[in-house]
């Protein structure tokens, strides 16, 4: 039973969320690219003052720990911890993809056999995990090159829903009656307010200082073609 405030920054989305109890609340969201450094804070303190919250009553922060963009993983994290340092709360971290699975199964009247999270990680590649009827997870989280016969195996005779950023790869390459495709799935806050709470429950805490979001691959920074200097 807690008071929790969800951020969620691992795309180009960004919201937050506070629920109680596993309840929704309120949440922000903002569909503009970047305005993560922005909006993250902004949001926070409005979603507060709007529902008559002290900030003091917040029992924990729950912040979406990837996969997804370095810099959104990185913004989100330093946010929740500078919270939870200065309100001295819980912090918990949310799988990104699971949080997926949630959202695509409220929109989905036809229950696939399979739920499988993509988020765009450049090029033809995704980060990816899969999930049952019961959005209990079946597969490690990866980076995956789409190709034609990435799922053929399993299509022929699973139903397997795609969605996220990553899944218009899949749609491009792959040819299957068994392929379900959902639109408007992406990670938000609001989705986090069930897994939240349930590790909440479970004293699933992570440590302020030491805890880092799980990007999967190393950063990589590019170099400008044209330099000023």
């Amino acid at each position: 039973m807690a008071l929790i405030l969800s951020l969620e920054t691992s795309t180009s989305v960004c919201s937050v969320a506070i629920a109680q109890d596993g309840k929704l609340i309120a949440d922000k969201v903002s569909f503009e690219n970047k305005s993560h450094a922005t909006q993250l804070t902004v949001f926070a303190e409005q979603l507060l003052k709007e529902n008559s919250i002290e900030p003091e009553k917040l029992d924990a922060v729950a912040v979406s720990q990837g996969p997804g963009s370095y810099t959104g993983l990185r913004i989100g994290v330093s946010t929740a911890k500078g919270i939870c340092y200065a309100l001295g709360c819980k912090l918990l971290a949310i799988d990104t993809l699971k949080a997926m699975a949630i959202m695509a199964d409220q929109k989905l009247t036809e229950k696939p056999d399979i739920y499988c999270s993509m988020i765009d990680a450049r090029r033809m590649e995704v980060y990816t995990a899969m999930f049952d009827a019961q959005l209990q997870r079946i597969s490690d989280t990866q980076a995956l090159v789409v190709e034609a016969d990435s799922f053929a195996e399993l299509l022929k005779t699973k139903k397997i829903s795609f969605y996220g950023d990553g899944s218009d790869k899949c749609r491009q390459v792959i040819d299957s009656p068994n392929a379900l495709f959902v639109e408007g799935v992406c990670p938000l806050a609001r989705n986090m307010a069930g897994l939240a709470e349930e590790a909440y429950t479970a004293a699933k805490f992570k440590d302020v200082a030491y805890f880092e979001p799980f990007y999967l691959k190393d950063f990589v920074a590019t170099v400008a073609k044209n330099k000023v200097l």
